[in-house]
């Protein structure tokens, strides 16, 4: 089995996880406002000595990259990049929507759901939405169609979609499923899923079967929006608020 270590900073939680043989996968998650810089190493070691395996027998490291808090991502690019060039390790870099996506189809109320197309949808703040649609492939893999996108809630597309997730649900709640044609019954709503290292992992495993790792050294965050906040005058003038 491959090992790799799934890391995850580009929301409010602080996630690891690493791939074990012949069990479940180990994990820390913990929600933090702005200790993940303290528990992040200190978790990748635990993880490791707890698998009773180094760094360097890892066959590589997998980071969400974004799109997510400006801090966040950059920490855990920039922690991913020393430990894989200590350890000259290939990286894997994973998309948090993408990562959302791959936990969302494993749960049991998207199985009951039989859904086939969806939508992540997460809040981006200053009034705007992440958003991606997918497909369920074969063996439960979800599919992206096409590019991560930033608009308002409005814009996000959801005609011929059978499911809506992710944090922009609960934030904007009607300005997001105005684009339905038809309402969404909780059935087909979860608005509580966020990115996790077991996400990144279960992307991260697909990609590896795939070949596409790639060296550290072409690791860079991924960035929808250019703008990171508002002006004070653009704040007074109701146009969103600050992240």
């Amino acid at each position: 089995m491959t090992h790799i270590l799934a890391i995850d900073t580009s929301s409010a939680w602080c996630s690891v996880a690493l791939s074990l043989v012949g069990t479940n996968p180990a994990v820390r998650h913990q929600k933090v406002s702005a200790g993940a810089s303290q528990l992040l190493l200190p978790w990748v070691q635990e993880l490791l000595s707890e698998a009773s395996i180094e760094l360097s027998d890892l066959d590589a490291i997998a980071i969400g990259v974004g799109p997510g808090t400006f801090t966040g991502v950059r920490l855990g690019v920039a922690a991913v990049q020393g430990l894989a060039t200590a350890a000259r390790l290939p990286v894997l870099p994973v998309a948090s929507l993408d990562a959302i996506a791959s936990q969302l189809t494993q749960t049991p109320a998207f199985i009951n759901s039989r859904a086939k197309s969806f939508v992540i949808a997460v809040d981006a703040r200053m009034e705007e939405v992440y958003w991606a649609s997918y497909r369920v492939g074969t063996n439960s893999l979800s599919q992206r169609q096409g590019d991560i996108h930033l608009t308002t809630p409005e814009d996000v597309e959801l005609t011929q979609i059978d499911f809506v997730a992710g944090s922009a649900i609960a934030e904007f709640g009607d300005r997001l499923l105005v684009g339905s044609h038809s309402p969404f019954s909780n059935a087909h709503l979860d608005s509580t899923i966020g990115v996790n290292a077991l996400g990144v992992l279960a992307c991260a495993q697909d990609m590896w079967s795939n070949g596409l790792q790639q060296d550290v050294h072409l690791l860079e965050p991924l960035y929808i929006r250019n703008k990171v906040a508002l002006t004070s005058a653009e704040r007074s003038l109701g146009h969103g608020r600050q992240p």
